[in-house]
């Protein structure tokens, strides 16, 4: 994880405003930074930052709910809080759907905003760390063979050795020999904890367990 450092983005082309929200934040512990329009946020953000953010909805040539389509259209997940003192039911349902935490009109209630603002923080350090746990399994995977794949899913499967081999027609010594590579590449040191790895490894991959083709792998060498 490169910033580890919680952070509170504003965006809100009104100065006072800027500056009165991040006077609040700052106070309550977190640290915040400021930008006066949309694009200036979006050619500062870097990514991979434990954050969220702040967004006025109305502002001019970007808006608020525009930057939010661009954010996901970046595959960029960062909990929103909108704040407007236009706001209507449409807007608000946009805002929502798009994956919005909260929307508040002015004048805010502070205390409504610092509780939706640390929700945040805590929904953005899930999102890390699924993301890193997601990138470990891939690395783990990328170190096993397309067949140790395949015996990793009928192990999971509950097939014994013999019924593994019949299943891929080879030898039980094989499958042995393959059971046991699987259990030293991925550092596990049972059974129940290849399973857990195989569960993983469908959520990291977004398979199901009867899929066709559990890793879009090309066909294995033996």
């Amino acid at each position: 994880m490169q910033n580890t450092t919680p952070t509170v983005f504003i965006v809100d082309d009104d100065p006072a405003v800027l500056d009165s929200l991040a006077m609040l934040i700052t106070a309550q512990g977190m640290r915040t930074v400021t930008y006066p329009n949309a694009m200036e946020f979006l050619d500062a953000y870097h990514g991979n930052q434990i954050c969220c953010l702040v967004l006025d909805i109305r502002m001019p040539q970007v808006t608020g709910l525009a930057l939010q389509e661009q954010l996901v259209e970046r595959d960029i997940n960062i909990p929103i809080v909108f704040i407007t003192g236009h706001g209507d039911i449409e807007q608000c349902r946009r805002a929502f759907q798009t994956g919005a935490i909260d929307f508040l009109t002015k004048p805010i209630d502070q205390t409504r905003l610092i509780s939706s603002l640390r929700r945040g923080i805590r929904i953005s350090i899930q999102q890390h760390q699924k993301e890193e746990e997601t990138q470990e399994v891939m690395s783990q995977l990328s170190r096993i063979s397309g067949r140790e794949r395949e015996v990793l899913e009928l192990v999971a499967d509950g097939l014994s050795s013999k019924e593994i081999a019949r299943e891929l027609d080879l030898s039980p010594r094989t499958i042995e020999v393959h059971r046991a590579n699987l259990f030293s590449k991925l550092g596990v040191d049972s059974l129940a904890d290849l399973v857990r790895f195989y569960l993983k490894a469908l959520e990291a991959t977004g398979k199901k367990r009867n899929d066709e083709v559990f890793f879009n792998e090309p066909p294995p060498n033996q």
